[in-house]
């Protein structure tokens, strides 16, 4: 059911990136130019702790490497 609801659909690789991106656009809430739109950067560290992106569920993407059929 989860599976369905929240499928893998981003690499390894990506969800690291992903974290490390959204620490860095986080940090613009408390340092710099102090924006609160820096807290958007909760959204790329969700998706790269979760390993599921909702957008490329919609459009049916996947950065995932194809599973070999046994």
């Amino acid at each position: 059911m989860l599976e369905k609801l929240l499928p893998r659909n981003v690499h390894n690789v990506e969800r690291v990136v992903r974290v490390l991106i959204g620490i860095g656009i986080l940090s613009l809430a408390f340092v710099g130019p102090e924006s609160p739109w820096g807290y958007l950067g909760i959204i790329p560290i969700t998706t790269g702790l979760i390993g599921t992106c909702p957008l490329y569920t919609v459009f049916g993407f996947s950065t995932c490497p194809k599973k070999k059929a046994a």
